[in-house]
């Protein structure tokens, strides 16, 4: 028992690291004149900045490596294990974070067939609803009932197919969605429309759409051939405006894994299927849009013990990990930056769980594993993971086959 962690380090001299600048620099000149064709954009943006930030700084290289390596270092320099909550009976697929008041709460739904509600800054679990009558999939705080109505509520899916929605404060439940007719696997709300709209993904094979406020079916995404295991929606757009149409417009697309190995991307507004991102050789468990300079990628986890990386703008697969010995569960676009080269001050670290009782960070560019984290205790597998934001960086929540729950950080 205990939790370990490991750290993939490269040395390189001055030389060194002089020629990998010439390297890059040549490789911009040739990129402008179209020596290399096909050269993704994604790795373009990386490069383009590398280029810039170090004609800018080029006369103090060694002090710009130093202050962008710890923006990750600095984490996993004091990083440890600082709460584990216990009380769940079964394994915890899905976990949520959020905060009302003064109060940092994180939710989590179970095998036990319960959804709870933890204060993190107590450490107390403060609720415990038991009105499934199943397994408990996926939980996730509304944002909208919390904006809107002042009501803190956590959504709940589950194999006894419905979703339900529990008031905290008055300890019930006081939605129920019906419509799905096998279980529930996956929900995430809206982005836009301050997140009055649910999607739902089951292992009946379709996708729907549901009004939050009303618990009304909007409508049914058909596409998939097998059991929809996940899905994600595309961040807001920044245009200060998120009620843009009536769901969506504006470019919003939602995508989803699946038992038939492929990720689906759909236009929101339109309702129309726009890509098949085909690639992994087993069921899809986890998909992630990213954010920022990140925007036009897809960041899936799959049985096939491999997580992959795809564009958007091509429908292609542009990176694909490798290292986990079982089935990666669950995928996150990390809110850190590593190895020498920031996008903007945007992420470009990436981390994932797996049945292998590991959490890994990847650099999103080269593919090298730079953090392992080795569950806390030896029986277990990581079936899902959050970033908490705290007073000065963040905190890795994830929740295990144990039965529990585990704040890193």
């Amino acid at each position: 028992m205990g939790n370990h962690l490991s750290k993939k380090v490269t040395y390189r001299s001055e030389e060194e690291k002089a020629q990998l600048i010439i390297k890059h620099w040549i490789r911009i000149f040739n990129i402008k004149l179209e020596r290399i064709h096909g050269f993704d954009k994604l790795v373009i943006d990386y490069v383009m900045f590398l280029f810039i930030f170090f004609i800018q700084y080029q006369s103090n290289v060694q002090t710009f490596i130093t202050i962008a390596v710890l923006m990750l270092d600095t984490f996993f320099s004091s990083a440890k294990v600082s709460s584990i909550f216990y009380e769940h009976n079964g394994p915890v697929n899905s976990i949520d974070y959020s905060t009302f008041g003064n109060c940092q709460l994180l939710c989590s739904g179970s095998d036990d067939n319960t959804v709870r509600v933890w204060d993190i800054e107590t450490n107390k679990q403060i609720q415990s609803f038991n009105g499934h009558s199943s397994f408990v999939y996926c939980v996730k705080f509304s944002q909208y009932h919390n904006r809107n109505n002042r009501r803190n509520v956590i959504c709940s899916s589950s194999e006894d197919k419905t979703i339900r929605s529990w008031d905290i404060k008055d300890n019930k439940q006081f939605q129920t969605f019906n419509g799905h007719t096998l279980g529930v696997n996956g929900i995430e709300f809206s982005q836009f429309n301050s997140g009055r709209y649910l999607y739902s993904v089951s292992s009946d094979k379709t996708i729907r759409l549901w009004d939050a406020e009303t618990s009304k079916p909007l409508h049914i995404f058909n596409g998939h051939t097998d059991i929809v295991k996940c899905v994600d929606i595309s961040p807001l757009q920044s245009n200060g405006n998120d009620s843009i149409g009536l769901i969506g417009g504006n470019g919003y697309t939602f995508c989803s894994g699946s038992y038939d190995r492929t990720i689906r991307m759909w236009d929101i507004e339109t309702t129309k299927q726009l890509i098949v991102f085909k690639g992994h050789k087993y069921y899809v468990s986890s998909v992630k849009y990213g954010s920022n300079a990140l925007g036009n990628t897809i960041l899936s986890g799959s049985e096939d013990d491999s997580i992959r990386l795809w564009d958007i703008r091509s429908g292609k697969q542009i990176r694909i990990f490798i290292g986990h010995a079982f089935c990666v569960n669950a995928v996150e676009f990390s809110p850190f930056v590593a190895n020498n080269i920031g996008i903007g001050g945007h992420s470009n670290v990436i981390c994932s769980g797996s049945s292998d009782k590991r959490i890994r960070f990847w650099d999103i560019r080269t593919n090298d594993v730079l953090y392992v984290v080795h569950e806390y205790y030896e029986e277990g597998g990581v079936l899902c993971l959050k970033f908490l934001p705290n007073k000065k960086s963040y905190n890795l929540c994830y929740g295990s086959k144990n039965s529990s729950i585990c704040i890193w950080g």
